[in-house]
């Protein structure tokens, strides 16, 4: 457990040795759903995993966050273990933590890896995840759970999976619902579209070609703004990724980071 302050504890897992990579959770989840990835990237590395703040196994800490409040904890982690630069992985809200980190920290990002994340919403999309943020502070974490399950899932994985999404289901249950609530308005506020030109760190962006919330035309402004970017969008998927297509994702994330960090 690593102790910030007062207010904030970081479970925090560190395995392995070499080149180190820090990946970065969404909302409502905690650091074992990178598990699935884990297992197509090379041993030969550090890895990096934490539960946000009021998630998992991390202290309970009141909201209100920002952005800079999770971005923060994340660097502050980087400086507890020691390591001037790492790679960051960061998925839907641990992306846009991983934007700032590279917005706000440029020395600190050896490689930049933004999965099923936001950027540069329209009005419209804005409206929806404004409208989604309200229902889960109205109406709590099962509901909103239940809505999504469409939205996150192809209807061929909710049918073959079931235990799947019951154990997701029952991990976003243990979450405090006011810390629960918090991260999803950073999540909902937060849109770092019109700094991203500044990123100047290697960067791989993908999303499932299906994925609402963070779609490919947001992908592809992503893309169009970081000098140099690879993008990927995968064919059928839609948000969960990392829990429908680990092997998809590792497969991409592992030659990037051989290619950028392992040299």
């Amino acid at each position: 457990m690593f102790e910030r302050n007062a207010n904030v504890a970081l479970n925090v897992s560190d395995e392995g040795s070499g080149a180190p990579v820090l990946l970065i959770h969404g909302v409502g989840a905690d650091l074992e759903s990178w598990d699935g990835v884990l297992t197509h990237l090379s041993p030969d590395r550090r890895y990096i995993r934490y539960d946000q703040r009021g998630h998992g196994l991390s202290r309970r800490t009141p909201g209100p966050y920002s952005l800079d409040d999770l971005s923060g904890d994340a660097v502050a982690l980087l400086d507890h273990l020691g390591l001037a630069r790492a790679s960051i992985v960061g998925f839907s809200l641990g992306g846009l933590v991983a934007q700032s980190i590279a917005l706000n920290h440029p020395d600190r990002v050896a490689s930049l890896t933004l999965v099923s994340t936001v950027a540069g919403r329209t009005a419209e999309e804005q409206t929806r995840v404004d409208a989604r943020a309200e229902t889960l502070a109205q109406e709590g974490a099962l509901t909103h759970l239940s809505n999504a399950v469409d939205r996150w899932f192809t209807p061929e994985f909710i049918a073959s999976h079931p235990e799947v999404l019951e154990a997701r289901r029952r991990k976003s249950m243990l979450n405090d619902p006011d810390c629960y609530v918090a991260a999803y308005r950073v999540l909902a506020g937060s849109d770092l579209g019109d700094q991203l030109h500044r990123i100047t760190a290697p960067t791989q962006i993908m999303t499932g070609e299906n994925d609402i919330g963070s779609n490919p035309r947001m992908s592809r402004f992503i893309h169009d703004r970081i000098t140099g970017s690879e993008l990927h969008i995968l064919p059928r998927l839609k948000h969960s990724v990392l829990l429908e297509a680990p092997d998809q994702i590792g497969g991409l994330i592992e030659p990037f980071l051989a290619k950028y960090i392992d040299r």
